[in-house]
Protein backbone atom coordinates (compact mmCIF):
# COMPACT_ATOMS: atom_id res chain seq x y z
CA UNK A 1 0.00 0.00 0.00
CA UNK A 2 3.13 2.69 1.09
CA UNK A 3 4.59 2.09 -2.45
CA UNK A 4 1.12 2.08 -4.27
CA UNK A 5 0.88 5.18 -2.46
CA UNK A 6 4.49 7.03 -3.49
CA UNK A 7 3.34 6.39 -7.26
CA UNK A 8 0.35 7.78 -6.90
CA UNK A 9 1.84 10.93 -5.20
CA UNK A 10 4.68 10.74 -8.35
CA UNK A 11 2.00 10.75 -10.78
CA UNK A 12 0.39 13.92 -9.23
CA UNK A 13 3.37 15.75 -9.16
CA UNK A 14 4.58 14.94 -12.58
CA UNK A 15 2.29 17.34 -14.41
CA UNK A 16 2.99 20.20 -11.84
CA UNK A 17 7.01 19.49 -12.97
CA UNK A 18 6.24 20.50 -16.08
CA UNK A 19 4.48 22.95 -15.61
CA UNK A 20 6.66 24.74 -13.17
CA UNK A 21 9.41 23.61 -15.45
CA UNK A 22 7.02 26.00 -18.70
CA UNK A 23 7.03 28.66 -16.13
CA UNK A 24 10.90 28.83 -15.33
CA UNK A 25 12.06 32.77 -16.82
CA UNK A 26 12.70 32.47 -20.31
CA UNK A 27 16.13 33.89 -21.55
CA UNK A 28 16.92 36.92 -21.57
CA UNK A 29 17.55 38.53 -25.24
CA UNK A 30 20.42 41.22 -25.30
CA UNK A 31 19.80 43.21 -28.60
CA UNK A 32 22.25 45.18 -29.97
CA UNK A 33 22.02 48.07 -33.14
CA UNK A 34 24.10 50.73 -34.69
CA UNK A 35 21.61 52.97 -33.94
CA UNK A 36 18.48 53.86 -31.58
CA UNK A 37 15.21 56.21 -32.48
CA UNK A 38 13.58 57.57 -29.11
CA UNK A 39 10.41 59.21 -31.52
CA UNK A 40 9.22 61.26 -28.33
CA UNK A 41 12.33 63.17 -27.89
CA UNK A 42 14.37 62.50 -31.60
CA UNK A 43 17.27 61.48 -29.41
CA UNK A 44 19.20 58.75 -30.97
CA UNK A 45 21.80 56.84 -29.18
CA UNK A 46 24.59 55.05 -31.22
CA UNK A 47 25.76 52.08 -30.48
CA UNK A 48 22.86 50.94 -28.70
CA UNK A 49 21.66 47.51 -26.98
CA UNK A 50 18.10 46.39 -25.69
CA UNK A 51 18.41 44.02 -22.57
CA UNK A 52 15.05 42.12 -22.71
CA UNK A 53 13.56 39.41 -19.91
CA UNK A 54 10.32 38.13 -19.49
CA UNK A 55 9.17 39.73 -22.86
CA UNK A 56 9.05 43.26 -21.53
CA UNK A 57 12.40 45.70 -21.80
CA UNK A 58 14.52 45.51 -18.66
CA UNK A 59 17.46 48.19 -19.69
CA UNK A 60 18.44 50.71 -22.68
CA UNK A 61 22.10 52.22 -23.17
CA UNK A 62 25.44 51.51 -24.73
CA UNK A 63 26.33 47.67 -25.49
CA UNK A 64 29.39 47.96 -22.39
CA UNK A 65 26.78 49.00 -20.21
CA UNK A 66 23.78 46.90 -20.93
CA UNK A 67 25.54 43.76 -21.71
CA UNK A 68 27.44 44.14 -18.47
CA UNK A 69 24.11 44.12 -16.16
CA UNK A 70 22.80 41.00 -18.46
CA UNK A 71 22.82 37.93 -16.43
CA UNK A 72 25.00 35.01 -17.85
CA UNK A 73 24.55 32.91 -20.67
CA UNK A 74 22.10 35.52 -22.38
CA UNK A 75 20.91 35.21 -26.44
CA UNK A 76 23.00 38.13 -28.39
CA UNK A 77 21.00 39.51 -31.20
CA UNK A 78 23.05 41.56 -33.50
CA UNK A 79 21.30 43.87 -35.92
CA UNK A 80 24.57 45.86 -37.03
CA UNK A 81 24.32 49.19 -38.04
CA UNK A 82 20.53 48.97 -38.24
CA UNK A 83 18.17 51.99 -36.53
CA UNK A 84 15.95 50.68 -33.74
CA UNK A 85 12.79 51.81 -33.17
CA UNK A 86 9.49 50.75 -31.26
CA UNK A 87 7.20 48.44 -33.01
CA UNK A 88 4.86 50.37 -35.15
CA UNK A 89 1.57 51.25 -34.37
CA UNK A 90 -1.94 50.99 -36.65
CA UNK A 91 -4.27 53.12 -35.08
CA UNK A 92 -6.94 52.77 -38.07
CA UNK A 93 -7.24 49.72 -39.54
CA UNK A 94 -9.61 46.92 -40.54
CA UNK A 95 -8.35 43.27 -40.49
CA UNK A 96 -11.46 41.40 -41.35
CA UNK A 97 -11.92 43.08 -44.20
CA UNK A 98 -10.07 43.07 -47.93
CA UNK A 99 -12.30 44.98 -50.45
CA UNK A 100 -11.31 44.22 -53.85
CA UNK A 101 -12.36 47.16 -56.69
CA UNK A 102 -15.53 46.02 -58.39
CA UNK A 103 -15.66 46.69 -62.21
CA UNK A 104 -16.50 50.17 -63.52
CA UNK A 105 -20.06 48.74 -64.52
CA UNK A 106 -20.48 47.19 -61.09
CA UNK A 107 -19.42 50.69 -59.10
CA UNK A 108 -21.78 52.87 -61.30
CA UNK A 109 -24.79 50.49 -60.23
CA UNK A 110 -24.81 51.09 -56.78
CA UNK A 111 -24.77 53.54 -53.96
CA UNK A 112 -21.30 53.93 -52.33
CA UNK A 113 -20.34 51.79 -55.23
CA UNK A 114 -16.91 50.89 -55.10
CA UNK A 115 -17.35 50.08 -51.66
CA UNK A 116 -20.83 48.69 -50.57
CA UNK A 117 -20.55 45.41 -52.83
CA UNK A 118 -17.75 44.08 -51.60
CA UNK A 119 -18.75 44.73 -48.06
CA UNK A 120 -22.22 42.67 -48.64
CA UNK A 121 -20.31 40.06 -49.88
CA UNK A 122 -18.09 40.14 -46.57
CA UNK A 123 -20.48 40.22 -44.31
CA UNK A 124 -22.52 37.38 -46.19
CA UNK A 125 -19.47 35.19 -45.55
CA UNK A 126 -19.07 32.43 -42.79
CA UNK A 127 -17.49 34.17 -39.89
CA UNK A 128 -14.80 31.62 -39.79
CA UNK A 129 -13.78 32.47 -43.15
CA UNK A 130 -13.70 35.96 -42.34
CA UNK A 131 -11.54 35.23 -39.36
CA UNK A 132 -9.26 32.81 -41.18
CA UNK A 133 -8.85 35.99 -43.64
CA UNK A 134 -8.09 38.02 -40.66
CA UNK A 135 -5.42 35.94 -39.84
CA UNK A 136 -3.69 36.35 -42.93
CA UNK A 137 -4.13 39.70 -43.34
CA UNK A 138 -3.01 40.02 -39.16
CA UNK A 139 0.43 37.75 -39.75
CA UNK A 140 1.10 40.46 -43.06
CA UNK A 141 0.85 43.11 -40.49
CA UNK A 142 3.01 41.80 -37.85
CA UNK A 143 5.76 40.74 -40.45
CA UNK A 144 5.84 44.57 -41.62
CA UNK A 145 6.85 45.72 -38.20
CA UNK A 146 3.12 46.55 -37.15
CA UNK A 147 2.75 44.97 -33.38
CA UNK A 148 -0.10 47.27 -32.25
CA UNK A 149 -3.10 48.06 -34.46
CA UNK A 150 -6.49 49.41 -33.45
CA UNK A 151 -9.17 47.58 -35.53
CA UNK A 152 -11.89 49.75 -35.80
CA UNK A 153 -14.89 47.70 -37.46
CA UNK A 154 -16.01 45.75 -40.65
CA UNK A 155 -15.37 42.41 -38.50
CA UNK A 156 -18.82 41.23 -38.02
CA UNK A 157 -19.86 40.22 -34.48
CA UNK A 158 -17.01 39.40 -32.78
CA UNK A 159 -14.75 38.81 -35.61
CA UNK A 160 -11.64 41.13 -34.49
CA UNK A 161 -12.28 40.47 -30.43
CA UNK A 162 -11.85 36.43 -31.70
CA UNK A 163 -8.78 37.03 -33.42
CA UNK A 164 -7.86 39.39 -30.73
CA UNK A 165 -7.82 35.73 -28.23
CA UNK A 166 -6.48 33.97 -30.69
CA UNK A 167 -3.57 36.21 -31.30
CA UNK A 168 -3.03 36.72 -27.15
CA UNK A 169 -3.09 32.68 -26.37
CA UNK A 170 -0.01 32.17 -29.02
CA UNK A 171 -2.28 30.20 -31.28
CA UNK A 172 -1.51 32.29 -34.53
CA UNK A 173 0.84 34.93 -34.94
CA UNK A 174 -0.06 38.39 -35.59
CA UNK A 175 0.43 42.13 -34.02
CA UNK A 176 -1.34 42.76 -30.62
CA UNK A 177 -5.31 43.74 -31.49
CA UNK A 178 -7.47 46.47 -29.65
CA UNK A 179 -11.06 45.15 -30.97
CA UNK A 180 -14.45 47.33 -31.55
CA UNK A 181 -16.80 44.96 -32.40
CA UNK A 182 -19.41 46.23 -34.64
CA UNK A 183 -19.79 49.95 -35.76
CA UNK A 184 -22.32 51.76 -33.73
CA UNK A 185 -23.96 54.07 -36.64
CA UNK A 186 -27.16 55.28 -38.10
CA UNK A 187 -29.55 53.52 -40.52
CA UNK A 188 -28.36 54.05 -44.27
CA UNK A 189 -24.52 55.10 -43.51
CA UNK A 190 -23.24 52.60 -45.61
CA UNK A 191 -25.60 50.44 -47.30
CA UNK A 192 -29.31 51.43 -48.49
CA UNK A 193 -32.12 49.62 -50.27
CA UNK A 194 -31.47 46.56 -48.86
CA UNK A 195 -34.44 42.89 -49.49
CA UNK A 196 -36.55 43.85 -46.78
CA UNK A 197 -36.85 40.47 -45.49
CA UNK A 198 -32.91 40.13 -44.72
CA UNK A 199 -31.99 43.59 -44.14
CA UNK A 200 -32.24 43.66 -40.37
CA UNK A 201 -30.85 40.43 -40.30
CA UNK A 202 -27.51 41.62 -42.68
CA UNK A 203 -27.19 45.20 -40.82
CA UNK A 204 -26.86 42.94 -37.51
CA UNK A 205 -23.73 41.06 -38.75
CA UNK A 206 -21.65 44.30 -39.19
CA UNK A 207 -23.14 47.70 -37.51
CA UNK A 208 -25.30 48.69 -34.59
CA UNK A 209 -27.78 51.03 -35.88
CA UNK A 210 -29.22 53.65 -33.07
CA UNK A 211 -31.76 55.84 -33.02
CA UNK A 212 -32.02 57.49 -29.46
CA UNK A 213 -30.00 57.89 -26.74
CA UNK A 214 -31.41 54.53 -24.76
CA UNK A 215 -30.75 52.60 -27.75
CA UNK A 216 -27.15 54.14 -28.28
CA UNK A 217 -26.47 52.90 -24.23
CA UNK A 218 -27.29 49.65 -25.83
CA UNK A 219 -25.38 49.61 -28.49
CA UNK A 220 -22.38 50.14 -25.83
CA UNK A 221 -23.54 47.28 -23.85
CA UNK A 222 -23.84 44.68 -26.59
CA UNK A 223 -20.35 45.13 -27.53
CA UNK A 224 -18.99 45.05 -24.31
CA UNK A 225 -20.87 41.64 -24.01
CA UNK A 226 -17.95 40.15 -26.72
CA UNK A 227 -15.39 42.21 -24.64
CA UNK A 228 -14.33 44.96 -26.82
CA UNK A 229 -11.46 47.34 -26.36
CA UNK A 230 -12.46 50.25 -27.50
CA UNK A 231 -15.95 51.52 -29.42
CA UNK A 232 -16.02 52.81 -32.98
CA UNK A 233 -19.07 55.23 -34.07
CA UNK A 234 -19.55 56.67 -37.43
CA UNK A 235 -21.40 60.36 -37.64
CA UNK A 236 -22.56 61.48 -40.75
CA UNK A 237 -24.92 64.14 -39.72
CA UNK A 238 -27.08 61.19 -39.04
CA UNK A 239 -26.50 61.27 -35.08
CA UNK A 240 -27.41 64.05 -33.00
CA UNK A 241 -25.29 64.91 -30.46
CA UNK A 242 -27.28 63.79 -26.85
CA UNK A 243 -27.50 60.15 -28.84
CA UNK A 244 -23.48 60.51 -29.33
CA UNK A 245 -22.99 61.85 -25.50
CA UNK A 246 -25.01 58.71 -24.18
CA UNK A 247 -22.63 56.81 -26.36
CA UNK A 248 -19.48 58.25 -24.99
CA UNK A 249 -20.91 58.27 -21.32
CA UNK A 250 -21.62 54.55 -21.64
CA UNK A 251 -18.44 53.86 -23.11
CA UNK A 252 -16.50 55.85 -20.58
CA UNK A 253 -18.27 54.26 -17.65
CA UNK A 254 -16.97 50.68 -19.15
CA UNK A 255 -13.57 52.46 -19.04
CA UNK A 256 -13.06 52.42 -23.12
CA UNK A 257 -12.35 54.75 -25.29
CA UNK A 258 -14.34 56.09 -28.39
CA UNK A 259 -13.04 56.42 -31.95
CA UNK A 260 -15.58 58.71 -34.28
CA UNK A 261 -15.82 58.63 -37.91
CA UNK A 262 -16.36 61.94 -38.53
CA UNK A 263 -15.57 63.61 -42.37
CA UNK A 264 -17.64 66.88 -42.92
CA UNK A 265 -17.33 69.93 -40.76
CA UNK A 266 -21.03 69.21 -39.04
CA UNK A 267 -20.29 65.52 -37.98
CA UNK A 268 -16.46 66.90 -37.02
CA UNK A 269 -18.52 69.60 -34.27
CA UNK A 270 -20.96 66.59 -33.03
CA UNK A 271 -17.87 64.20 -32.37
CA UNK A 272 -16.39 67.43 -30.23
CA UNK A 273 -19.24 68.41 -28.56
CA UNK A 274 -19.86 64.64 -27.50
CA UNK A 275 -16.81 64.78 -25.95
CA UNK A 276 -15.24 62.01 -28.68
CA UNK A 277 -11.48 60.45 -27.89
CA UNK A 278 -10.21 60.57 -31.10
CA UNK A 279 -11.51 62.10 -34.46
CA UNK A 280 -10.72 60.16 -37.41
CA UNK A 281 -10.60 61.63 -40.87
CA UNK A 282 -11.65 64.78 -40.05
CA UNK A 283 -11.40 65.54 -43.87
CA UNK A 284 -13.32 69.20 -43.27
CA UNK A 285 -11.79 69.96 -40.18
CA UNK A 286 -11.43 73.92 -39.71
CA UNK A 287 -9.40 75.44 -37.77
CA UNK A 288 -11.98 76.63 -35.08
CA UNK A 289 -12.17 72.96 -34.46
CA UNK A 290 -8.59 72.45 -34.54
CA UNK A 291 -8.72 74.62 -31.82
CA UNK A 292 -11.51 73.02 -30.01
CA UNK A 293 -10.02 69.79 -30.32
CA UNK A 294 -6.81 70.90 -28.74
CA UNK A 295 -8.26 72.03 -25.74
CA UNK A 296 -10.21 69.01 -25.15
CA UNK A 297 -7.28 66.75 -25.55
CA UNK A 298 -9.06 65.13 -28.17
CA UNK A 299 -6.84 63.19 -30.66
CA UNK A 300 -6.96 63.93 -34.89
CA UNK A 301 -6.36 60.34 -36.63
CA UNK A 302 -5.02 61.14 -39.85
CA UNK A 303 -5.68 58.14 -42.45
CA UNK A 304 -4.33 59.38 -45.48
CA UNK A 305 -5.53 55.81 -47.16
CA UNK A 306 -6.17 57.94 -50.57
CA UNK A 307 -3.32 60.44 -50.63
CA UNK A 308 -0.42 59.55 -52.83
CA UNK A 309 -2.34 58.60 -55.88
CA UNK A 310 -3.25 55.14 -53.95
CA UNK A 311 -6.66 54.63 -55.68
CA UNK A 312 -5.37 55.07 -58.62
CA UNK A 313 -2.89 52.91 -58.75
CA UNK A 314 -5.11 50.02 -57.14
CA UNK A 315 -7.22 50.30 -59.95
CA UNK A 316 -4.91 50.52 -62.89
CA UNK A 317 -3.54 46.84 -61.22
CA UNK A 318 -7.11 45.66 -60.50
CA UNK A 319 -9.81 46.83 -63.11
CA UNK A 320 -10.03 48.19 -66.82
CA UNK A 321 -10.81 51.65 -66.53
CA UNK A 322 -13.08 53.62 -69.31
CA UNK A 323 -10.97 57.27 -70.44
CA UNK A 324 -13.62 58.98 -68.47
CA UNK A 325 -13.44 57.50 -65.87
CA UNK A 326 -10.03 57.27 -65.73
CA UNK A 327 -9.84 61.21 -66.06
CA UNK A 328 -12.28 61.10 -62.63
CA UNK A 329 -10.12 58.96 -60.69
CA UNK A 330 -6.66 61.46 -62.14
CA UNK A 331 -8.77 64.08 -60.77
CA UNK A 332 -9.62 62.61 -57.93
CA UNK A 333 -6.35 61.75 -56.77
CA UNK A 334 -5.35 65.10 -57.57
CA UNK A 335 -7.88 66.74 -55.21
CA UNK A 336 -6.85 64.11 -52.20
CA UNK A 337 -3.32 65.68 -52.83
CA UNK A 338 -4.22 68.83 -52.85
CA UNK A 339 -6.82 68.35 -49.42
CA UNK A 340 -3.68 66.56 -47.47
CA UNK A 341 -1.11 69.00 -48.50
CA UNK A 342 -3.00 71.85 -47.02
CA UNK A 343 -4.53 69.73 -43.76
CA UNK A 344 -2.01 68.39 -42.64
CA UNK A 345 0.10 71.55 -42.08
CA UNK A 346 -3.10 73.17 -40.23
CA UNK A 347 -3.08 69.90 -37.97
CA UNK A 348 0.59 70.74 -37.06
CA UNK A 349 0.13 74.39 -36.08
CA UNK A 350 -2.72 73.94 -34.57
CA UNK A 351 -0.93 71.72 -32.05
CA UNK A 352 -3.86 69.14 -31.66
CA UNK A 353 -3.07 65.34 -30.58
CA UNK A 354 -2.25 63.22 -33.88
CA UNK A 355 -1.67 59.50 -34.59
CA UNK A 356 -2.35 58.17 -37.77
CA UNK A 357 -3.84 54.85 -39.21
CA UNK A 358 -3.92 53.53 -42.76
CA UNK A 359 -7.97 52.57 -43.13
CA UNK A 360 -6.85 49.40 -44.94
CA UNK A 361 -9.46 47.70 -46.05
CA UNK A 362 -8.04 47.19 -49.99
CA UNK A 363 -6.93 44.22 -51.56
CA UNK A 364 -3.87 45.77 -54.04
CA UNK A 365 -2.19 43.09 -56.06
CA UNK A 366 1.25 42.48 -55.34
CA UNK A 367 1.25 43.99 -52.23
CA UNK A 368 0.55 42.25 -48.55
CA UNK A 369 -1.59 44.28 -46.67
CA UNK A 370 1.23 45.32 -44.17
CA UNK A 371 3.54 46.61 -46.81
CA UNK A 372 0.55 48.63 -48.12
CA UNK A 373 -0.30 50.08 -45.15
CA UNK A 374 3.01 51.17 -44.42
CA UNK A 375 3.17 52.56 -47.38
CA UNK A 376 0.15 54.65 -46.99
CA UNK A 377 0.61 55.86 -44.02
CA UNK A 378 4.31 56.96 -45.36
CA UNK A 379 2.59 59.21 -47.74
CA UNK A 380 2.04 61.96 -44.91
CA UNK A 381 5.47 63.02 -45.58
CA UNK A 382 4.57 64.48 -49.03
CA UNK A 383 1.50 65.88 -47.34
CA UNK A 384 4.40 68.07 -45.45
CA UNK A 385 4.64 65.95 -42.20
CA UNK A 386 8.39 65.60 -41.32
CA UNK A 387 9.58 61.82 -41.13
CA UNK A 388 10.23 62.13 -37.32
CA UNK A 389 6.05 63.37 -36.73
CA UNK A 390 5.35 60.30 -39.00
CA UNK A 391 7.13 58.29 -36.83
CA UNK A 392 5.63 59.89 -33.85
CA UNK A 393 2.12 59.14 -35.50
CA UNK A 394 2.78 55.82 -35.36
CA UNK A 395 4.36 55.37 -32.21
CA UNK A 396 4.18 57.41 -29.51
CA UNK A 397 1.62 59.12 -30.24
CA UNK A 398 -0.44 56.35 -31.07
CA UNK A 399 0.20 54.51 -28.16
CA UNK A 400 -1.36 57.74 -26.28
CA UNK A 401 -4.21 57.59 -28.45
CA UNK A 402 -4.65 54.09 -27.33
CA UNK A 403 -4.46 54.84 -23.60
CA UNK A 404 -1.38 52.50 -23.55
CA UNK A 405 1.55 54.88 -23.35
CA UNK A 406 2.94 52.91 -20.38
CA UNK A 407 3.44 49.53 -22.48
CA UNK A 408 4.06 50.25 -26.20
CA UNK A 409 5.25 53.52 -28.25
CA UNK A 410 8.84 53.71 -26.87
CA UNK A 411 11.65 51.35 -26.49
CA UNK A 412 12.45 52.08 -22.41
CA UNK A 413 12.28 49.71 -19.38
CA UNK A 414 9.26 48.39 -18.45
CA UNK A 415 7.28 48.45 -21.71
CA UNK A 416 6.67 45.79 -23.92
CA UNK A 417 9.80 44.85 -25.86
CA UNK A 418 8.26 45.45 -29.43
CA UNK A 419 11.16 46.05 -32.13
CA UNK A 420 11.23 47.18 -35.52
CA UNK A 421 14.72 47.73 -37.09
CA UNK A 422 15.56 49.04 -40.78
CA UNK A 423 18.48 49.07 -42.51
CA UNK A 424 19.49 52.95 -42.84
CA UNK A 425 18.37 56.04 -41.58
CA UNK A 426 14.57 56.86 -41.35
CA UNK A 427 14.95 60.36 -40.46
CA UNK A 428 16.75 60.89 -43.89
CA UNK A 429 14.64 58.32 -45.64
CA UNK A 430 10.85 57.85 -44.32
CA UNK A 431 10.71 55.10 -46.88
CA UNK A 432 12.76 52.56 -44.95
CA UNK A 433 9.86 51.94 -42.77
CA UNK A 434 8.72 50.36 -46.27
CA UNK A 435 11.56 48.27 -45.57
CA UNK A 436 11.64 46.81 -41.98
CA UNK A 437 14.24 44.31 -42.07
CA UNK A 438 13.78 42.91 -38.23
CA UNK A 439 10.48 42.64 -36.29
CA UNK A 440 10.44 41.45 -32.47
CA UNK A 441 7.08 41.36 -30.82
CA UNK A 442 6.88 40.77 -26.76
CA UNK A 443 11.10 39.68 -27.00
CA UNK A 444 9.92 37.26 -29.54
CA UNK A 445 11.54 37.29 -33.06
CA UNK A 446 9.25 37.66 -36.08
CA UNK A 447 11.39 38.00 -38.96
CA UNK A 448 15.16 38.98 -38.88
CA UNK A 449 17.00 39.88 -42.49
CA UNK A 450 19.88 41.15 -40.54
CA UNK A 451 20.92 38.47 -39.46
CA UNK A 452 24.59 37.45 -40.46
CA UNK A 453 25.07 34.17 -42.25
Amino acid sequence: MKQTRIILLLALLIPFTGKLAAQSPAQATFVKAGRLLDPRTGNVLSPAAVLIEGGKIKEVGSPAQVQGHGPTGVKVIDLGHATLLPGLIDGHTHLLLDVIVPPEAEIARHSNGIFAPSQLLAIAESPTKRVLLGAQLAREDLESGFTTVRNLGHSGVDGDAALRDAINAGRIPGPRILASGRKIMALGSYVQNLNPALAEAILQQEFLPIDSPDRARQAVRQNVFYNVDVIKVTVGGDISVPELTAVVEEAHRQHLKVAVHAIDTPSIQTAIDAGADSIEHGDQVTDEQLKQMHDKGIFFDLTPTFAGSFFMKMNELSIVMSPAFRARNTEADARDQKHYADLVPRVLKSGVKFAAGSDMSWFYPGKTRGQNSVATIVNLRDAGMSPLDVIRAITTNAAEMLGWQDRIGRIEPGKFADLVAVAGDPIADITELERIRFVMKDGQVVRNDLASP
